[in-house]
């Protein structure tokens, strides 16, 4: 009779461990195996695109701002080259009056004296 109670005892366990497995099993969907790693794998491919083209705007507002500095400074090199060029033909023409140009208020730099070979002469 002992038997009889315990298997009886183990069979309602048994019995209300299905049933609560059911219930909650049914509470939660169903996903096929795998389903975990496409949706990690859709979540980095989502987050890659979004870094790559972050990186295609910013690659492009770097040209575009090189192309600006290229320009700027083309026109910086012509208002020096202008310039260079009105000193060399003033200093030219104080020679040809015999009149000495003043010196320069300070001294020309060793970075700048090849492109100016001509004042300090």
């Amino acid at each position: 009779m002992l038997t009889a109670l315990s298997a009886l005892a183990v069979a309602l366990v048994t019995a209300a461990g299905g049933v609560l497995t059911a219930v909650i099993g049914r509470r939660q969907p169903r996903r096929p195996h795998g389903a975990e790693r496409r949706d990690d794998f859709t979540a980095v491919t989502d987050r890659l695109s979004q870094h790559i083209e972050r990186l295609e705007r910013e690659a492009e507002q770097d040209r575009q701002q090189a192309e600006q500095d290229r320009q700027r400074i083309a026109e910086q090199e012509s208002a020096l080259r202008y310039i260079a060029a009105w000193a060399r033909s003033l200093v030219t023409y104080m020679r040809q009056q015999r009149l000495e140009p003043p010196p320069p208020s300070q001294p020309i730099p060793d970075e700048v004296r090849p492109y100016l070979h001509d004042i300090g002469t």
